[in-house]
């Protein structure tokens, strides 16, 4: 949670200003050129929308609204793995929420393999929970257990286990939890644009693999291509698995062959940038950039420390990784008491040294008061 205290609202109310303010070379240690030709829109937008992004006391926007608490519930979190930082920080949050409401959870690991997802998931249906989790993996992994929680009539309610937030029908979930894929793409071009003021030459780096990612990355490329003064100098495809290899290996190429030219990059998930550093670095490259690089990922604690000290990471795009733990539990609620799902889903965030005061992810507040509101009836 990021504190409120006086010195991080001036902090937070500086960078929005810096934002909104005209462009130049009058602008915040970013060296940013004046905006190229055909930009001036783009940019205006861009600087709004990340000024709204980077807003750290925004009320909470959620559901006022729902059934009260349905007692005596049982949920298992079967989770992709445990040492993926964001399955582990929405684990979290619905042990928190759950505790809260009064149900009881068990949480099993799927240990990041199809036969360790499938084995934890046949395990959870076994179980016979009120309810079940898919915590960060593809469904269709499981498409025969999927059909025995259906057939049990278990309720399964996703966390990044489809590409859009909502129920799903194939596969069968009462919703899946998440923010939208199209809002962290905008976000990520967006802040380019603005902190670049529209003269950038970006690297975006990516896994065509996963089909999530690879719409992700697309609507990150559309975004950039909103500024003509915003160039992309490179696609890179890395697979997730293979990225601690060859990320060093094609930073060291991209630096050979873009040198300076090469100011900003975006990522889909910010351990990229944990697999780039130690190139950057051995290139002489500061920490603080150029080139500046941004995450549209889940904005994990390691992502979080690189940015507060400033070691080749200058922001992320967070999900409210606990916030979801709660909505998750607040979801199962609904679908218990015969109500359909809330149909909320969580606003982007920018999350950077300016913003965050130190905090190793975010969670903004509001959201346990509200939730506990409804469930009290």
């Amino acid at each position: 949670m990021y504190p409120k205290d006086s010195h991080s609202h001036r902090r937070s109310t500086r960078t929005a200003a810096a934002l909104v303010a005209g462009c130049g070379s009058g602008g915040p240690s970013t060296g940013a050129a004046p905006p190229r030709a055909g930009c001036p829109t783009a940019l205006a937008n861009a600087r709004a929308a990340v000024a709204r992004a980077e807003n750290t006391d925004a009320a909470w926007h959620g559901p006022t609204t729902g059934p009260a608490a349905v007692p005596g519930k049982s949920i298992v979190y079967v989770a992709q793995t445990m040492t993926n930082p964001g399955v582990a920080g929405v684990a979290k949050g619905v042990e928190e929420a759950a505790k809260a409401i009064g149900w009881r959870v068990r949480v099993i690991d799927g240990d990041g393999t199809p036969a360790g997802i499938q084995a934890a998931l046949s395990q959870a249906i076994t179980l016979r929970p009120s309810g079940i989790v898919i915590g960060g993996f593809d469904p269709q992994l499981t498409s025969q257990q999927m059909a025995r929680a259906e057939a049990a009539h278990i309720p399964v309610i996703g966390w990044h286990a489809v590409g859009s937030p909502g129920p799903s029908e194939r596969p069968k979930l009462f919703t899946n939890v998440t923010t939208k894929v199209e809002d962290v793409a905008r976000i990520s071009a967006d802040w380019i644009i603005a902190r670049s003021s529209g003269d950038a030459g970006v690297v975006l780096f990516t896994d065509d693999s996963i089909p999530f990612a690879k719409n992700k990355a697309e609507l990150i490329r559309e975004g950039l291509g909103a500024c003509s003064g915003v160039r992309l100098l490179s696609y890179e495809n890395i697979p997730i698995p293979d990225a601690a290899i060859r990320t060093p290996q094609a930073v060291s190429s991209l630096l050979s062959r873009f040198q300076d030219e090469w100011t900003y990059s975006a990522a889909i998930n910010d351990l990229y940038f944990a697999d780039a550093a130690p190139a950057l670095r051995a290139a002489g490259r500061p920490g603080s950039g150029p080139p500046f690089n941004i995450g549209a990922g889940d904005g994990d604690p390691s992502a979080f420390q690189r940015i507060n000290s400033e070691q080749f990471q200058a922001a992320t795009v967070p999900e409210p990784l606990n916030e979801q733990g709660w909505q998750i539990i607040d979801e199962f609620n609904r679908a218990f008491a015969g109500r359909p799902a809330s149909g909320y889903v969580a606003p982007v965030h920018i999350a950077t040294a300016d913003n965050s005061d130190g905090a190793t992810s975010w969670d903004p507040t509001g959201y346990r008061e509200g939730y506990r509101r409804i469930w009290a009836g």
